[in-house]
């Protein structure tokens, strides 16, 4: 397996501003009902586009629901070819705890 690193909310939060993407891979339905603002949802489906289209020197977050599936997802991507890697310890759950006001929530009008 390839090298990932494991960070929390602030350190993602600061690469994020620094351009990082931020990829989810929670089920459909939770990535609709919210998500870390700009996060892309990756599933089995959209994974081999991403992979092909994607900047592999930007660094990239993986995220999940507490930051256990999201280990090998970035191993994975790592193994891909991507230069910086990193898993978001505490996932979705944890990023919503401490950064509520970067929440994409659902259109309740849709």
């Amino acid at each position: 397996m390839s090298e990932f690193e494991r960070i929390g909310p602030e350190p993602a939060r600061l690469l994020m501003e620094q351009g990082a993407t931020v990829v989810d891979i929670r089920d459909p339905h939770s990535f609709a009902n919210g998500h870390i603002t700009g996060a892309q949802h990756l599933d089995n489906n959209t994974l081999t586009a991403f992979v092909a289209g994607a900047d592999r020197d930007q660094p990239l977050i993986v995220c999940c629901y507490h930051g256990n599936s999201s280990q090998p997802a970035a191993a994975y991507l790592a193994d891909q070819g991507f230069a910086r890697v990193f898993s978001l310890d505490g996932g979705y759950e944890l990023w919503r705890q401490q950064f509520p006001e970067q929440i994409a929530q659902p259109d309740p009008h849709k």
